[in-house]
């Protein structure tokens, strides 16, 4: 029988989630008491920075750990009754408990390695719930094939790794159902979490890509739940992930995490491109730390590669000196130089080209014949398909090859073991290789470096006798398509895919001074030891509690349907303006200053029509034509644009090139408002306007009379926001003399001259009329951009510096939920044309003539 929790498949990946109430009553963990704080305990000045030796600030609080599998072993008992579970030590899910606070509970939430059949699933879950502190997610087989077979490892694990389905024999072609097994599957996971979680006090910190949309899940159902995310495979470039059909509900399900983490600068460069490109979000980096700015939340973005758990490898080294005995290899090898590579047997990790180059370095280099040997350890593959079956072929026939031609008598060039391996035995191999070969052609990290380093540092105050007090050197050949290539600076890197340098590259490692290697080998072990797993889970715990800070100091609230769903988080005091409120407000006044922007308010950005309504004109004809109201456009436009589109308002006051000229009404004489009227500085900029327009496809420069603009709304993305940081700087060194300001906005650089805002013709229009006895009671004040930031911001010094009355009704208001200096907003221009008809029909109603009678009497 299928569960109600995914019948309607398409419904949940179309985007029409139902509400998840609890279907029975939920099994909730003992919780330690906590007492009450106040939210000022949260503060900016106390949150602990990035150093990962400081203790957490939050350490009764508890973490909810949500993976594909749960850090468990599992078997049948002997009498196939029941089960016996234990944990699973090698398990990166079950060690990063190591680096959060003593005190905080960890629990677990997951699916089993194991299929428990649904009769036995109640009183599993029970046992690991008591036991374990794990919460065991059931999926049904039909489901759990289609999300992670289907979906996750022949659609998402090709694409992240730079494989496309370019013909149908070579990769799975996008499959709409597996996306909804993928999505129903993710459901599932939430309704877990949801059934134990405390969304006050916990933390959430999900894991892989096998849950990238189980944030939105989460978050919509709780705005303010504390939520980090870590992607352990590689993201890949943009023009990769692009091809995903599924690539912006992906992106912004991921967006509705906290803190999103990447092993290396490379998979966050990429996942930021793709939001830039596809999303049109630009990211921010303040003291060091990366954010993106989405509807009022800032996404921090984490770059931290994962460590391994120094004392577990420590042990098992000492297990392997006595169990496995590493004499018994040494004796195997003597007098061979030992090469090692340990891969999952898995078609990225391009272990045939690690045999081709052995292949080379043994032909180019014929001394090491019957001295150099590879041991290539393959673990069992995760996966299954014809790439698969294809790349298992290629590797024994390769083994074949080699270890006929260069084979001996008491010589193999290929030791090629392809059957599991305990922990003890891969250690002890480590102990006695030479070097540590890695040619993946892609891997998200890739521990098994360190791994090799710490085994071959030895076992700390090991007996001088003991097979593991060796050697203190280390030498590795590492791609630099994996994870921890970065990290490892003393490794030779390869490009995998070029056998001849892969082959000297080999050669050099082995043939290097035992001096040289021990040198290397101590910085890489020096990185390794200090970065190990514990480092890695309380950096990260560390600054998802920083990203977190202003949860519960802003007003949070969920817009949207299906994965276009999200939180928008703004200050308490920023609200949507009540048109009843400002109605109100306005008919009680006495004098009016009403300023307006034009595009982006009263007219949307993107219209392909730029003129207004007769209905606008109308509004606005009516608005000034009472004479209590001081009616403005403030607009970054020139002044012939402006006053052909407003032509037929004659009391309109206009202010044109961002207030460089201004006119009170049609009747009177332009105004110029600017400082300076010398503007030789236009045929300095001009050519190095010009020469990025030619260089950049999409971009223009609008010439104004007192500004010049270069635009790139219609550029490639990256290129042009590089493009316009060039061209910021070109500007400032060669306008450095000059009395001009160069600023960037929003897809475009400004060229203008100084003292040239927004907030100083509102200052402009306020001082007139209180010079003139009409100091404004009633100030309307709105915009959409930077520029009207300005207004917005002088209101304030306005009122100190008794321009405006304290009692003034101040509205200041932006065009979209988003953080401004604005104390209001409505949503977008329709909004903004509603409620100036309400003032405009307030203006034509008795009450407000009673008003106006009242001030000419």
């Amino acid at each position: 029988m299928m569960s109600r929790s995914y019948t309607n498949l398409l419904d949940l990946a179309s985007g029409n989630f139902p509400i998840m109430g609890r279907e029975r009553e939920r099994r909730r963990l003992p919780r330690t008491m906590t007492v009450p704080g106040s939210i000022a305990e949260l503060d900016d000045d106390q949150a602990q920075s990035v150093c990962s030796d400081n203790p957490s600030s939050l350490a009764t609080d508890r973490m909810i750990i949500v993976a594909n599998k749960l850090p468990l072993k599992a078997k049948r008992r002997p009498d196939n009754k029941g089960w016996s579970f234990s944990w699973d030590e090698d398990s990166l899910i079950f060690r990063l408990k190591d680096g959060l606070p003593e005190d905080m509970e960890v629990l677990y939430v997951g699916s089993l390695n194991v299929d428990v059949i649904p009769i036995e699933q109640d009183d599993v879950a029970q046992v690991l719930l008591e036991r374990f502190k794990c919460v065991a997610t059931f999926l049904p087989p039909n489901l759990l094939e289609k999300f992670y077979d289907c979906f996750c490892k022949k659609q998402l694990w090709p694409v992240f790794h730079y494989m496309l389905p370019y013909t149908a024999d070579h990769g799975n072609r996008f499959d709409r159902s597996m996306w909804e097994a993928y999505v129903a599957a993710n459901k599932l996971f939430s309704q877990k979490v949801i059934e134990v979680i405390n969304p006050e006090d916990d933390f959430v910190w999900i894991h892989d890509y096998h849950l990238m949309v189980l944030p939105t899940f989460l978050r919509r159902r709780f705005n303010r739940l504390r939520m980090g995310f870590f992607l352990h495979s590689p993201f890949p470039s943009s023009e990769i992930y692009r091809t995903l059909p599924v690539r912006e509900e992906i992106l912004k399900a991921l967006l509705n995490a906290d803190l999103i983490g990447f092993h290396t600068f490379d998979y966050a460069r990429h996942f930021l491109s793709c939001c830039s490109r596809m999303l049109g979000l630009e990211y921010q980096s303040k003291r060091g730390y990366i954010g993106l700015e989405y509807f009022g939340r800032t996404v921090g973005i984490k770059i931290m590669p994962v460590g391994i758990h120094m004392g577990q490898i420590e042990s098992v080294m000492k297990l392997a000196d006595k169990e496995w005995r590493v004499g018994e290899l040494r004796q195997r090898f003597e007098g061979k130089t030992v090469l090692l590579g340990v891969d999952d047997m898995d078609v990225f990790k391009g272990i045939n080209l690690k045999l081709l180059a052995m292949e080379q370095m043994l032909k180019q280099h014929p001394a090491w014949q019957g001295r150099a040997v590879l041991v290539q350890i393959a673990n069992p593959a995760r996966g299954k398909g014809i790439d698969l079956e294809e790349t298992q072929a290629e590797i024994q026939e390769s083994c074949r090859r080699i270890n006929e031609k260069f084979g001996k008598s008491g010589y193999e060039p290929i030791v090629f073991i392809d059957e599991p391996l305990s922990v003890c035995e891969k250690v002890a191999y480590y102990s006695i290789a030479e070097c540590v070969v890695v040619t993946a052609v892609r891997d998200g990290m890739n521990l098994t470096p360190y791994e090799y380093i710490v085994c071959r540092q030895g076992i700390s105050g090991a007996e001088s006798g003991s097979d593991l007090s060796g050697p203190k050197k280390s030498m590795l050949v590492i791609s630099e398509f994996i994870g921890c290539s970065p990290s490892l600076s003393g490794a030779i890197r390869i490009n995998p895919w070029n056998v001849e340098s892969t082959a000297e590259a080999m050669n050099e490692a082995i043939s290097m001074a035992e001096y040289e290697k021990q040198l290397r080998h101590e910085k890489h072990y020096r990185f390794v030891s200090t970065h190990d797993v514990a480092y890695w889970s309380r950096s990260f715990m560390q600054d998802m509690e920083r990203t977190c800070t202003d949860h519960f100091r802003k007003r949070c609230w969920g817009i949207g349907l299906g994965f276009g769903f999200r939180v928008v988080s703004l200050d308490p005091n920023f609200r949507k303006l009540s048109i009843d409120n400002i109605v109100s407000a306005y008919i009680k006044a006495k004098r009016r200053a009403i300023l307006l922007d034009y595009d982006g308010t009263m007219m949307p950005q993107n219209s392909i029509i730029k003129t207004p309504s007769g209905e606008v004109i109308s509004i606005l004809n009516r608005l000034c034509g009472d004479p209590n109201n001081t009616v403005y456009i403030v607009s970054g436009r020139g002044r012939d644009s402006l006053s052909k589109i407003f032509s037929s308002c004659k009391n309109l006051g206009i202010a044109a090139e961002h207030g460089y000229f201004m006119r009170r009404s049609q009747d009177e004489e332009w105004e110029v408002c600017g400082h300076s009227s010398e503007f030789g500085w236009m045929d300095m900029a001009k050519p190095v306007l010009n020469l990025y327009t030619e260089a950049t496809d999409g971009s223009s420069v609008e010439t104004k009379e007192s500004a010049l603009v270069w635009q790139y709304r219609d550029a490639d993305p990256g290129f042009g926001f590089s493009q316009a940081k060039e061209l910021l700087d070109h500007l400032e060194s060669v306008l450095a003399n000059e009395p001009v300001e160069v600023k960037s906005g929003q897809f475009i650089v400004e060229v203008k001259p100084q003292g040239v805002t927004k907030g100083l013709v509102a200052e402009k229009i306020f001082t007139s009329m209180c010079e003139n006895g009409k100091q404004a009671d009633f100030v309307l004040c709105i915009g959409d951009d930077r520029s009207d930031e300005d207004m917005f911001e002088i209101i304030g010094s306005a009122i100190s510096g008794n321009i405006l009355s304290s009692n003034t009704s101040v509205f200041a208001c932006t065009v979209g939920q988003k953080p401004s200096k604005a104390k209001y907003y409505l949503d977008d221009t329709s909004e903004v044309i509603l409620m100036l008809e309400n003032l405009a029909e307030a203006t034509d109603s008795p009450a407000s003539s009673d008003v106006e009678n009242d001030v000419s009497s």
